[in-house]
């Protein structure tokens, strides 16, 4: 009978000794497990914030890289438009010219022809009958050819005055194309970029809900597990000093009884 108690009294401690163990054990995995949850919760809200944010930014890239296009677009339009009426102003000048040009040489020829004309009648002595005034077609042939070579250097100021423009605007306009296209660019290359961002984000966000379901499992068994543990070791941990002290005084009295006993016979 002693030896049944001391046997119980053995079991019993190992069995505190196994509930205390397992109980450490429950609690630290639980806590460990615990805090794996909650930071799978914030790494998957930052992740969705990320992707919301990448998605955002890839639509405003986007909306930029087709404003930008369409006022490519537009310039294009506009450099044709300006460039059409450079030519225009251009070839008329130049026909302004051309023509004037002819002209100044026809009336130089004439009034050249003209003085020549009058200095041979003078060295020929020839009086005229009747004395009229001397003519002036000289006078009035110089302000004529001065008024024309006036319009002909006023065309080919307006002439040089719209190259000039034209330059100026076509370079702007070649800058404006270059600046742009690094743009769409620099857009581009970002979009693509926040793109494999968004990839490997939705991949790193799918691994965590993965974990994240993984560790509500392993919680799930542990809060079974202390369930369990509690049904088996609360009692036994709860009495285990009062059965320890009551057992042993128990194989002590059984001692006492049998000294009693032995020292009777």
């Amino acid at each position: 009978m002693v030896a049944d108690l001391k046997k119980e009294q053995q079991e019993e401690v190992e069995l505190k000794a196994f509930c205390t163990k397992e109980f450490n054990q429950n609690e630290q995995e639980t806590y460990e497990n615990t805090e794996q949850k909650e930071d799978l919760e914030a790494k998957m809200e930052e992740l969705a914030a990320l992707i919301k944010k990448l998605g955002e930014e890839i639509a405003e890239n986007t909306k930029q890289v087709s404003e930008t296009q369409l006022g490519v677009k537009k310039a294009s339009q506009t450099r044709e438009g300006q460039n059409a009426e450079f030519q225009v102003t251009v070839s008329d000048q130049r026909a302004t010219q051309a023509i004037l040009t002819k002209a100044l040489d026809k009336l130089k020829a004439f009034y050249k022809k003209a003085q020549g004309g009058g200095a041979a009648l003078v060295q020929q002595g020839q009086t005229p009958p009747v004395q009229f005034n001397k003519m002036k077609s000289n006078a009035g042939a110089s302000p004529v050819i001065g008024m024309i070579q006036q319009i002909v250097e006023d065309s080919k100021a307006t002439e040089a005055s719209a190259i000039s423009t034209e330059r100026e605007a076509q370079a702007n306009y070649e800058t404006f194309v270059k600046d742009s296209n690094d743009l769409v660019n620099e857009l581009v290359e970002s979009v693509t970029e926040k793109t494999k961002s968004i990839a490997g984000s939705k991949t790193e966000a799918e691994d965590a809900k993965s974990d994240h379901i993984s560790t509500l499992e392993e919680l799930e068994l542990l809060s079974q597990h202390n369930a369990e543990l509690h049904g088996q070791c609360d009692f036994v941990l709860s009495n285990f000093d009062i059965r320890q002290k009551a057992r042993l005084q128990e194989i002590e009295a059984i001692g006492e009884a049998k000294a009693i006993l032995s020292g009777a016979k």
